[in-house]
């Protein structure tokens, strides 16, 4: 049996419009779900978070959770900023490097919302400059004693200055 381009369309349409149709309340759930906004997304040990989300609607009351830095429970209270709610916790000082999950539980529905969060030891802001000296093995014989310093400096002055009183003798012809 040979099939018609006509048929071959219509099975085609009736296919995309049928996917289509499954995946709008997916998308619609995505999206009345939301999300946690962690600001900044990005924190040292020790720093203040701030988080909100939009999608626990009205009142916007909801319990935080950042155990899983160490952080402990938080609240997020309603504010006036777009419907959001609103909520803060510090970063514990001993938090180690690596991303995580900070969640909170809406009070209204029940609704759970993520965000992540990236600890960091340094912020980029925090320029780190090297100290001390390198270990090449090239010079320093005499170590880091400041009398050594001075009697190599000594050394070297006095040499120079002999060098220096021998050309000078030479160029007037007075000899060696």
């Amino acid at each position: 049996m040979r099939r018609t381009p006509a048929r071959l369309l219509t099975g085609t349409a009736l296919a995309v419009v049928t996917a289509a149709g499954f995946a709008a309340p997916v998308q619609a759930a995505v999206a009345r779900s939301g999300s946690l906004d962690v600001y900044p997304s990005t924190a040292v040990p020790g720093g203040q978070v701030t988080v909100n989300t939009a999608a626990c609607g009205d009142p916007g009351a909801a319990a935080g959770d950042a155990s899983a830095v160490g952080a402990g429970p938080f609240t997020l209270a309603p504010s006036s900023h777009d419907g959001k709610a609103i909520g803060q916790f510090r970063v514990p000082p001993s938090a180690q490097p690596g991303t995580y999950e900070i969640v909170a539980q809406c009070a209204a529905d029940g609704r759970r919302v993520a965000g992540d969060l990236v600890v960091v030891l340094s912020s980029a802001r925090e320029q780190v400059y090297p100290r001390g000296s390198v270990k090449t093995g090239v010079g320093g014989a005499l170590g880091p004693d400041p009398v050594q310093t001075a009697a190599g400096v000594t050394a070297l002055a006095v040499a120079a200055a002999g060098g220096t009183w021998l050309l000078h003798r030479r160029a007037r012809g007075d000899g060696i």
